[in-house]
């Protein structure tokens, strides 16, 4: 395969029939990295060593998923999030150094939908790529089911979901959540009442099996009870089981 610079899309075979994958980093030799990889697994790749030149691209070339650095020259990796997020809703896996919590919070806030730390193993990075493609297009396909009619409202308490239109209200008052975080509620308010665990949220709404991080949900869930509760700190809708896991109050 030629190698991929600048944005151009690598020539590798039957490039219409594969998925392709944005690589967003400034050290060129963990993009290099990350493209002998993704390519040897059947992707297409696109490059861009800083914000601007990752925001361009993706605009012009609509990948089907973003592998985003934080730290980038010229825009950061948050801000690339955000103004890719309003145009674009297209899988964003953010990909840093920092492991601190505000980092975490502050990119899936963004828009982010998943979020993984180096150093990071290989096969731990294409689990994610794979569950977070599997996840796009199986909201595409319930977006097809759903334009056809066949979409319900699903409430709980206070809680109401339109599925049709992927719209969350509480007290009949619209919330303005994320994908994902809309994912979550769907999957726990399907089931009210009933504890789920981080670990079968991590399969069931993110794609993937058990890897030990469980912050990615936990930082989720804070995310949708600031918006969901009227007080976080005592939460009366998206209730924490000690010990467990999350469950939706039924009354």
């Amino acid at each position: 395969m030629e190698e991929n610079m600048s944005g151009k899309m690598n020539q590798g075979e039957n490039n219409a029939n594969k998925k392709t994958i944005l690589i967003v980093d400034d050290e060129k030799t963990i993009v290099t990295m990350l493209a002998l990889n993704l390519q040897k697994e059947g992707y297409n790749t696109l490059e861009a060593n800083d914000g601007e030149m990752a925001v361009e691209i993706a605009l012009s070339q609509k990948p089907d998923l973003i592998l985003l650095d934080i730290m980038l020259p010229k825009m950061d990796g948050l801000t690339v999030c955000k103004r890719i997020r309003q145009a674009l809703n297209v899988p964003i896996l953010m990909i840093s150094a920092k492991d601190e919590e505000i980092d975490k919070i502050l990119g899936l806030e963004f828009g982010a939908d998943d979020y993984i730390t180096k150093p990071f193993s290989v096969r731990e990075l294409m689990a994610r790529v794979k569950a977070n493609l599997r996840k796009a297009e199986a909201s595409i396909s319930s977006d097809d089911n759903e334009s056809k009619g066949d979409g319900t409202i699903v409430k709980v308490g206070d809680l109401t979901l339109d599925l049709n239109r992927f719209e969350v209200r509480v007290r009949n008052e619209v919330i303005d959540l994320t994908l994902r975080e809309f994912e979550v509620l769907k999957y726990l308010a399907n089931q009210p009442g009933q504890v789920v665990t981080r670990e079968t949220l991590l399969e069931k709404v993110w794609g993937y099996e058990y890897y030990g991080d469980i912050r990615t949900v936990d930082v989720t869930v804070r995310r949708i009870r600031e918006k969901i509760e009227k007080d976080t700190s005592n939460p009366k809708i998206l209730i924490t089981k000690r010990g467990v896991g999350y469950y939706i109050a039924t009354k």
